[in-house]
């Protein structure tokens, strides 16, 4: 008997069947996970590291920044590289180097060796799956659920710190900051199993179509292996760099790092540390973050898929903003309640940005290079980081505490706020949504 579907058109999975998209969105998520036990040692780290080489805040924030601006600067290239030459040897790629990068630590004894480790291996391998992976796996193998599944994915860095950054804190306490170095290095590593083993580059490798692909909206094509990676992601940049959208979203996504990655995940502990509170009682605030980071992604992507992202953005940024400028107010030996509400708070809207980001990268620059875009302007949101980093640490050593850093971050989440809302509407009518 002869088959009625034509060789060259994608088998749709039938519906009883789970959909090969949700493995790959699994594996994706454990990766993240595997990828954010590093990103969780460096605030934990700053004391040990002070306290054991006599390294300033300033010097140990620098590594910081070149790992922070690293992870978003190698994330359009990796996307990039991901259309020539597969998701999987790249993903495997960064594992490795994050798993080397963080091993290597134990054994510096120089201020440059913490830069060539923390700050280079580690920044390229994180790099190669940041946000920027994120948005390859929703534009290729989702075209139903893209916004929640956004969510879903890039909760997985916060999952990564809830469940390693007790961990890292309490090992540094108790066994010292190596050990803690190499469970980071340990858990990047036993995630490639997993990636060889079940990640696929596209849905036509499989041949199916993405989940909830028609022929109105069949998804991407998989890439012609052609030309130059980096000429394709420098070409992407020039043409985004035309738009006056593009810079609308990397200046806001810049703030969001600043007062993240850069402000908060690196330097909450120390700051907290000032103020007498155990480091592993401020690590473990962070890792509540983490808990309602999950949360709040997720509904963000939830509600991406069904709101103008446009008016989430405006509405996270000025939330972040009220938190920043209250924080100075709540530090102390102990956790008081008003401390929780700002730890609660600040998790629902850590990453939250991400999902109506992503979407408007795709919604104003198409789902092909919609990825790329995005990751040009996750470069922003980790070049801002670094600053972060770096100039929060300056500030401690020059005026003894933070605060004066947590006014200026205040301050800028409102400019976000009015960046996002400054964004022209588009009059493509969004996608209908599966319930």
């Amino acid at each position: 008997m002869t088959t009625t579907t034509p060789p060259s058109v994608p088998r749709t999975e039938p519906e009883t069947r789970l959909h090969w998209a949700w493995i790959v969105a699994a594996v994706t998520f454990v990766t993240l996970v595997g990828a954010a036990a590093f990103r969780s040692v460096p605030g934990v780290l700053i004391e040990p590291l002070h306290d054991e080489f006599g390294w300033s805040h300033g010097l140990i924030g620098s590594a910081v920044s070149l790992n922070l601006m690293l992870f978003g600067l190698i994330s359009p290239f990796a996307a990039a590289l991901m259309d020539r030459f597969g998701v999987r040897p790249v993903v495997t790629f960064a594992l490795v180097m994050v798993s080397i990068g963080s091993g290597l630590t134990v054994f510096m004894t120089q201020a440059w060796q913490l830069v060539l480790c923390w700050g280079l291996l580690v920044g390229i391998g994180t790099g190669s799956m940041s946000m920027a992976f994120v948005a390859t796996i929703t534009s290729r193998w989702f075209v139903a659920r893209r916004g929640l599944v956004s969510g879903i994915l890039t909760a997985g860095n916060a999952t990564g710190q809830l469940i390693f950054l007790p961990v890292v804190a309490w090992f540094a306490t108790h066994h010292g900051w190596r050990t803690a170095a190499l469970l980071a290095s340990v858990a990047a590593l036993a995630v490639v199993p997993l990636v060889l083993l079940f990640l696929r580059n596209h849905p036509a490798d499989l041949g199916i179509r993405a989940l909830g692909a028609t022929d109105a909206d069949p998804g991407p094509p998989p890439h012609q292996h052609v030309g130059s990676s980096a000429g394709r992601a420098i070409s992407v940049l020039v043409d985004a760099a035309r738009s006056r959208t593009f810079w609308l979203l990397a200046g806001g996504f810049a703030i969001c790092g600043m007062t993240t990655n850069g402000l908060i995940a690196t330097h909450f502990v120390p700051a907290a540390h000032d103020h007498q509170m155990p480091a592993t009682t401020a690590a473990s605030l962070l890792a509540v973050v983490g808990i309602f980071d999950v949360v709040g992604t997720i509904a963000s992507g939830w509600l991406t898929d069904r709101w103008d992202p446009r008016y989430l953005l405006v509405g996270y940024y000025a939330l972040r903003g009220v938190g920043l400028m209250t924080l100075p107010a709540l530090l102390s030996p102990h956790v008081a309640p008003s401390m929780w509400v700002f730890i609660i708070v600040y998790g629902l809207d850590w990453v939250a940005t991400v999902p109506p980001t992503v979407a408007l990268c795709r919604d104003r620059f198409g789902a092909a290079t919609g990825p790329i875009v995005f990751g040009w302007v996750f470069a922003s949101h980790q070049v801002g980081a670094a600053l972060a980093a770096t100039g929060a640490g300056i500030v401690r050593d020059m005026t003894g505490g933070y605060d004066p850093a947590f006014y200026a971050a205040a301050g800028l989440c409102a400019l976000a706020a009015l960046m996002s809302y400054a964004i022209r509407a588009t009059h493509v009518p969004a996608p209908a949504v599966t319930v």
